[in-house]
């Protein structure tokens, strides 16, 4: 193997084990939201912010790390919208369950837009794409309710970002392994071929 080949099978595992941590950070905060849904507004702020920060980064490390185009421009598209709900939320600390519900609202919708608009960027396997469709269209769904009842409570916001968030952290651990199965398909071909 080649040392380019070797930088882009290492490169291959970061991104895997950076999207596992993304998809256990999900989870977590998820399980966190559900089981204790009388967090506070503000506490609900602060956790949104920092997991919109810690998703602008992961998402500018793989925008970062592509080598593609359209997947360059999608994550980084990702990682600006994350930063800037991330901001926006802690810009205004004390805003009512309302004015969350819609920042969280415009966050999964335009997130889930992108995450359908990346499907058609090239190189993607069948079972990635088929999760992003899946992510990107409960995300926007998470979006629409959130809209169509801008009124609900902070522990009505924190079920259902909780049960989005175990969503989200699920299916990106399953475009984690997805990514793995390509990785140890690729070192076989090459293998087999040199």
């Amino acid at each position: 193997m080649n040392t380019n080949e070797t930088t882009k099978g290492s490169l291959a595992g970061t991104l895997s084990k950076a999207l596992v941590w993304r998809g256990v950070l999900a989870i977590a905060i998820g399980a966190i939201s559900v089981i204790w849904p009388n967090v506070t507004v503000g506490a609900l702020v602060i956790l949104f912010a920092v997991y919109a920060f810690i998703a602008a980064g992961l998402d500018a490390a793989r925008a970062f790390s592509g080598d593609r185009g359209g997947y360059v421009v999608g994550h980084l598209l990702l990682s600006v919208l994350s930063l800037a709900a991330g901001v926006i939320a802690l810009i205004w600390p004390g805003p009512t369950a309302v004015v969350l519900t819609l920042i969280v609202g415009w966050w999964a919708l335009f997130t889930g837009l992108v995450e359908i608009a990346m499907v058609f960027t090239s190189g993607r396997r069948a079972g990635e794409r088929a999760w992003l469709i899946l992510a990107g269209l409960v995300s926007v769904a998470f979006a629409a309710a959130l809209f169509i009842r801008p009124d609900l409570g902070a522990l009505s916001l924190a079920t259902i970002f909780g049960l989005y968030s175990i969503f989200y952290g699920v299916s990106t651990l399953v475009v984690a392994r997805e990514g793995r199965q390509l990785q140890r398909t690729t070192r076989r071909v090459a293998g087999a071929v040199a």
